[in-house]
């Protein structure tokens, strides 16, 4: 009578489990199908939000630093092209850029006249259009033609700590994404706040 009992506990403990894992794979397909609401998934499907600006040609200045010294800068020779005499710095100008290197110092001599001593910064007042160098990945911009990201080659004339110069490769208009994104990507303009 006992190995009848015994026999009768085991059979009802295999059942239980069978029945406990039969629900658990159930459970685990029920929850595998269902859709889960995502704010990034459900944003991402009507295309990335990005940061933007629109391209416009203008005059305007790019700054390049200068660290004056009665009426003297030192600059680096990868430096030193972007200055020249007549620039503007300041409240003065530039007199003159050395093209030979101080041997005291190891640097190019820039003379200055009228400009107080400190930090100041030296005007390169050009026209193109003027973006953010953080928006410049291997000289050219992505746009948005029809909510997609295209990269444009650009010619960069010259870029500043902040700002970049580009002479050719946009046009009036252009859309120039300010965030991060890949060539093809669906995008979505970000509502200015």
């Amino acid at each position: 009578m006992k190995k009848n009992w015994k026999k009768k506990i085991y059979i009802v403990c295999a059942i239980a489990v069978a029945f406990w894992i039969g629900f658990r794979i159930f459970s685990l397909i029920a929850v595998s199908n269902k859709t889960v609401f995502n704010e990034v998934r459900n944003d991402a499907s009507g295309g990335i939000p990005v940061a933007t600006m629109v391209a416009q040609n203008v005059n305007d200045s790019l700054q390049e630093p200068l660290n004056i010294r009665n009426n003297r800068a030192l600059v680096t020779g990868a430096r030193v092209g972007l200055f020249r005499a007549g620039q503007r710095v300041g409240g003065g100008e530039i007199v003159s850029v050395s093209s030979r290197i101080d041997i005291d110092s190891g640097m190019y001599v820039i003379k200055t006249r009228g400009v107080d001593d400190g930090l100041q910064y030296a005007k390169y007042t050009r026209n193109g259009y003027f973006v953010p160098v953080y928006a410049i990945v291997d000289d050219g911009v992505f746009v948005v033609e029809n909510d997609t990201a295209v990269y444009k080659k650009v010619i960069i004339a010259r870029r500043d700590a902040n700002r970049a110069l580009v002479t050719q490769g946009l046009n009036e208009g252009d859309v120039v994404i300010l965030s991060k994104v890949s060539d093809g990507e669906k995008v979505k303009l970000e509502e200015s706040k």
